[in-house]
Formats: structure tokens, sequence, C-alpha cells
């Protein structure tokens, strides 16, 4: 079996985190353009204030997330070639996080939004925070406690262990000496 270089491993976590983003950013974009014509609907006019402060909260998310979503495109057109792809993909993998932590919050104020709108308010509550946990049970706490499993199968070829501690710390020391 072939194992890849740091070079190699450098390159195919930013693919990853690359494939990652196009999955994130078209969601993301979707609920965006939502917001943004919702307030030119005939309904619009008949929203709380409430419901306008919440539409507020899910439209400056969403924008945010888009944000933080597409800021790996910018800081690599600024990295390109500098062979500085670690340091590149540890900021991706930061904005990633930070631009689904934005998409949570936008998710679920939309939702707040909507069915505040179209059901009683603590019916709106118990479903916005249904939607809450949902999501932070997929994108937060399974994959934290994932994080473990099958770690004593070292001769497996899962791609999902690119962020343990261990390649962390080692692409850390190679970053280090990649940014000078």
């Amino acid at each position: 079996m072939s194992r890849e270089s740091e070079r190699q491993r450098w390159q195919r976590n930013f693919a990853d985190l690359l494939q990652e983003l196009r999955v994130a950013q078209t969601g993301v974009q979707i609920l965006f353009a939502f917001l943004l014509t919702l307030p030119f609907s005939s309904g619009f006019p008949q929203t709380s204030d409430f419901q306008k402060d919440i539409y507020v909260v899910s439209l400056l998310s969403a924008a945010a997330a888009t944000a933080a979503i597409i800021s790996p495109v910018a800081f690599h057109r600024a990295l390109f070639r500098q062979g500085r792809k670690p340091e590149l993909v540890r900021f991706a993998h930061r904005m990633a996080s930070t631009g689904l932590a934005f998409m949570l919050v936008a998710m679920v104020s939309a939702v707040l939004l909507i069915t505040d709108f179209i059901l009683d308010r603590s019916i709106a509550f118990v479903l916005s925070g249904i939607t809450a946990l949902w999501l932070l049970a997929l994108w937060v706490f399974l994959p934290f406690a994932r994080r473990n499993w099958g770690e004593d199968d070292i001769d497996d070829d899962d791609d999902d262990d690119d962020d343990h501690p261990r390649d962390l710390a080692e692409g850390r020391r190679a970053g280090s000496g990649a940014a000078r």
C-alpha cells in the first residue's frame, strides 16, 4: 500500500474541503436568495415587528455564512503558488466551521420566521427548537462523537480522519516552516 506524502495529504485535504464547501455553499445560497426576495412578497407587510427582527437575524446570518464559505476562494487566490497549502487548509477549515455555525443560525431563524407567521408562536418556538437540536445533532454532536470510532482500526483507508489531532499537529509543524 502506497502512503501519500505530506504534500499530497494537504492537497487531498484541500480538495475534500472544497467539495464540502460546494455542498454548503449551495444550501446557504438558496436560503440567502429566498431571504433576499421575501420582503418583496405580498405577505411580508403583514409580518409583526418580532418577525421582522427574526428576518434580519436570518438574513444577516445567511450573508455571514455565505461570506465565510466563499472566503477560502479569496484566500486561495492571495496564496496561490506560494507553497502555503497547510495554512490555506487550516483557514478553509475554520471558515467552513464558521459558515456552518452561521448557516445553523440562519436556518433556525428562518424556520422561526415562517412558523411564527403561519402558526401560534409557542408552536413556532417548539418547532424551531427541534430544528436547532436536529441540526446540532447532525452537524456537531454526531461528528464529535464519531471522531473516536474505529481509532483501533489503523489499516482503515477511511479519509474521514483527516482532522485527527496527530495530523493537525504534524500540519502545524509543516505549516510553520512553509509559511516562512
